[in-house]
């Protein structure tokens, strides 16, 4: 029974280490992406869509697009090759959170 019961516990551990954080999210998104996205909207000029509120699973697949390089932008392909699962999951899950 012991073992069960330590074989449960190192699991939820395992699943909650790759869980998203919004706060990591919003740390990489204002080091990153808020520099032309913006937080909640990008400024005035900028030619940049808005992230806030959008589909976390579409900024995910889309972020995943970019760092694989199946989806083309210079600038994109070169900021999401730096990124890890968690730091695309917790971006997705960040923006899309905010009220645009």
């Amino acid at each position: 029974m012991n073992r069960w019961l330590l074989l449960a516990v190192l699991s939820l551990v395992a699943h909650t280490a790759h869980a998203t954080s919004i706060y990591a999210g919003q740390a990489r998104a204002a080091a990153v992406c808020s520099q032309c996205h913006g937080i909640r909207t990008p400024s005035n000029d900028s030619v940049f869509p808005t992230l806030a509120g959008r589909d976390a699973d579409y900024l995910k697949t889309a972020l995943e697009q970019y760092r694989d390089k199946t989806r083309k932008s210079d600038i994109m392909n070169s900021i999401a090759g730096s990124l890890t699962d968690d730091d695309i999951a917790n971006v997705a899950a960040y923006y899309a959170k905010l009220k645009p």
